[in-house]
């Protein structure tokens, strides 16, 4: 989906679209936790989370990373990630590695942490003091 101005609501309303609990199999449960992201390109990616038993599932944030990457996009602007109770949160310690390592610029890209004020945090703040920036300089 392609959009000049997305708003948080546009976001956060993608993801609610895709969240839908539900048993796969006796070891995998997909679709508590949701989420969608805004590219720099003006698309939006969404994911829904798989749990499985033997622990080779995936977050709804990694899940939508890795559709935005199958699409051959890398830059993340915002990301909303929807918990079973309807409330934005935010995402796990893989998660927030794994967009600070698609771009030197990821420090920047925004996490909706309140739906009803639109309140934001930075993924910086969540990760600070990141080890890997340098790397990013030494290109």
């Amino acid at each position: 989906m392609k959009t000049k101005n997305t708003s948080w609501k546009e976001l956060y309303q993608a993801a609610k679209d895709v969240q839908k609990s539900r048993v796969i199999s006796p070891f995998i449960e997909a679709g508590g936790v949701s989420a969608s992201l805004l590219t720099d390109g003006g698309n939006i990616y969404v994911g829904v989370c798989i749990d499985s038993a033997c622990s080779l599932g995936m977050c709804a944030e990694r899940n939508a990373i890795a559709n935005m990457i199958t699409n051959g996009e890398s830059k993340i602007k915002k990301l909303v990630a929807i918990m079973p109770n309807g409330k934005p949160g935010l995402p796990c310690g893989a998660c927030r590695e794994l967009m600070m390592q698609l771009d030197e610029n990821s420090k920047n890209i925004e996490i909706l942490i309140n739906s009803e004020n639109e309140q934001t945090v930075k993924l910086e703040e969540l990760i600070p003091e990141w080890w890997g920036k340098e790397r990013f300089c030494a290109e």
